[in-house]
């Protein structure tokens, strides 16, 4: 049964996560006013994206408890974050080529 101090802490935890979402939001959009060239630009938003999908995944869907599950999780999103990123360069070379 969970006491009241652990009801507080998970709470508290809800609450920073929150408020880590709110900034890596603002950052995101601050990502956008910077005059970065297209591809460091995009690949800041994915690590910010990638950041605020992990809490979003740890700690409102829980996955920080199941171990392997989590390592799982991250390791098919690190593949998916290094695909995301692969696509864009491949298509760049066929402009090149034509």
């Amino acid at each position: 049964m969970a006491t009241e101090h652990d009801i507080d802490k998970q709470v508290r935890t809800y609450i920073l996560v929150f408020v880590s979402l709110m900034v890596l939001t603002v950052i995101t959009v601050g990502i956008s006013y910077l005059d970065l060239p297209t591809g460091p630009a995009i690949a800041l938003a994915l690590v910010v994206a990638l950041t605020k999908g992990s809490l979003v995944a740890c700690f409102f869907m829980h996955l920080i408890s199941e171990r392997k599950l989590i390592y799982a999780v991250m390791a098919l999103t690190v593949l998916f974050f290094i695909f995301v990123l692969i696509v864009p360069y491949f298509t760049d070379m066929d402009r090149i080529t034509l």
